[in-house]
């Protein structure tokens, strides 16, 4: 590193963190996608770091993200499986430090953009708010399998536990995904216009709601980026360094890019939302040359699990593997579910064109985000996460220190410890991979006849898994849980000990019968 290069990374830079949805590891061509083209993405990774085994903290969004914004597991918040539906109640509390707030309290100015699926505390036509917290808590409704009552939500009114309670200045985006209800925009604390019409339900796997006049999903992602182009123009003739959050609705299903982006990739349409995806990158990234702060902003790309392989607009998962050549898929415990893209730019601060084959949870940028910043996380907060700023500018390989906890849609356990990943559960964990694919564009949550319990998931009555070496063997494929029965029982007492106080649902307890 040079001198220069030296004297700079002492400012604080400008941070840009770019999170996709349902980005697999093999989307990108610079991961070694060829049916998919992202420039824009590829040419971030060649001037910057490229993590080869980052991990999400789960293989599903609302929980992966919890841990990006706050360090943490989510299974140690209220949430203990599956995703939040777009009327659940927030669930980080607003004393919680977050990335965010950390910033913000520092001097930065701090915007997210975008999905956000974090819940939030809305109002309802009695005038109480939904809530995760308290002797209120709506804790029922934080995994319900249907759209909470419409009815029962009063959209004019402001709703609470958001992005701005949390330590952002700014917020625009929406409140889950895009086959979530409302279809409006979200701005700082309530919707833009009330939404009193009913939700176009144009594929399976829309759910029913209400929509403001003129709403347009393929127009969504498009005015995330206006927006946050527009914000990070405002900031730059400020003093104080910035921190953007640009969380994209694609490719998240329904997969609808706007018409100039079909066509596209050779992926279908979950294909051409990737290269949406990539535009997007470029739109910010010629933002900050636009602005001439290019060199002293770090720019972040990832995803928040992985790609899902069951749908229609999943295209051919043979002719492109959307995850690499890893074993499952979005929702699942097996590596496809939870492995992904990482890149790191950072021109004033890191050599470009390394790749690092570090074991990485994406719990670990909160932390990482403020070392570079110049700042350590408060006193408790990031509990789950490893500050690996000093290994960003180094291709020496250095352990993470701390396993890594996997876990799947169905609340499936797995720890990753060095080469070894210990499953604690059989099959997918009741991921994506046990739902029925249905040429016809269903998407219905239930399970075949021939994997209806997806096989089983660890518990005293049933202390029994999977190990696998991922360094010999990716592809898991080959189980060492009978002849590694030293290793599943430390895994279980690393685990044991991780959860211990949580409300997490594995089992402990049960001694050393887990070693047979």
């Amino acid at each position: 590193m040079t001198t220069d290069r030296h004297a700079r990374r002492n400012a604080q830079p400008n941070i840009v963190l770019i999170l996709a949805d349902d980005m697999g590891w093999g989307d990108l061509g610079c991961y070694g996608a060829s049916a998919i083209s992202t420039p824009r993405m590829d040419a971030v990774a060649s001037a910057g770091v490229r993590f080869t085994d980052a991990h999400s903290s789960s293989a599903v969004c609302s929980p992966s993200r919890y841990s990006i914004l706050t360090g943490r597991y989510a299974w140690r918040s209220p949430m203990k499986q599956h995703v939040l539906h777009s009327y659940a109640p927030a669930i980080i509390e607003t004393s919680r430090p977050t990335i965010a707030s950390e910033l913000q309290a520092s001097g930065y100015s701090t915007g997210v953009f975008g999905k956000w699926h974090l819940g939030l505390d809305w109002t309802r036509t009695d005038g109480t708010r939904v809530t995760a917290f308290g002797e209120h808590a709506d804790l029922d409704i934080l995994d319900r399998p249907d759209q909470y009552p419409v009815e029962d939500i009063d959209h004019a009114q402001p709703f609470a536990g958001g992005p701005c309670d949390l330590g952002f200045d700014r917020f625009f985006g929406i409140a889950g995904s895009l086959n979530m209800p409302p279809s409006a925009f979200l701005s700082q604390d309530r919707t833009v216009g009330v939404p009193t019409l009913p939700r176009d339900i144009y594929m399976a796997g829309q759910n029913p709601g209400l929509k403001v006049e003129g709403w347009r999903d393929d127009e969504a992602d498009l005015r995330f980026t206006s927006e946050a182009v527009d914000w990070m123009k405002e900031c730059a003739g400020e003093e104080e360094p910035f921190f953007l959050f640009l969380s994209t609705a694609a490719p998240h299903r329904p997969c609808v890019p706007p018409a100039r982006f079909h066509g596209l990739s050779q992926a279908g349409m979950r294909g051409d939302a990737v290269c949406l995806v990539d535009w997007m990158v470029g739109e910010i990234d010629d933002t900050l040359a636009e602005l001439g702060i290019a060199d002293d902003t770090i720019v972040i790309i990832t995803s928040d699990n992985g790609a899902p392989m069951i749908f229609p607009e999943d295209g051919d998962t043979e002719h492109h593997r959307p995850n690499g050549p890893y074993r499952g898929q979005k929702g699942d415990i097996w590596d496809g579910g939870h492995r992904e893209p990482l890149i790191v730019r950072w021109p004033a601060g890191l050599e470009a064109g390394l790749v690092r084959d570090d074991l990485i949870c994406l719990s670990d940028l909160y932390p990482t985000i403020l070392a570079a910043a110049g700042l350590s996380p408060s006193s408790g907060a990031a509990e789950d996460a490893v500050d690996i700023f000093a290994r960003l500018d180094s291709s020496d390989p250095r352990p993470r220190g701390l396993p890594v906890v996997h876990h799947s849609m169905g609340g499936a356990f797995a720890l990753r410890i060095d080469q070894y990943k210990v499953n604690f559960c059989t099959e997918s964990g009741r991921g994506f991979s046990a739902r029925i694919r249905d040429d016809g564009g269903a998407n219905r949550a239930i399970f075949s006849a021939s994997s209806r319990e997806d096989g089983t998931v660890y518990n005293a009555k049933h202390p029994i898994g999977r190990i696998y070496d991922i360094d010999a063997d990716p592809q898991e494929t080959t189980d060492l849980w009978d002849q590694r029965p030293d290793l599943a029982a430390q895994a279980h007492r690393m685990l044991c000990e991780i959860t211990a106080g949580a409300d997490s649902g594995f089992t402990c307890g049960i001694g050393p019968s887990v070693a047979r």
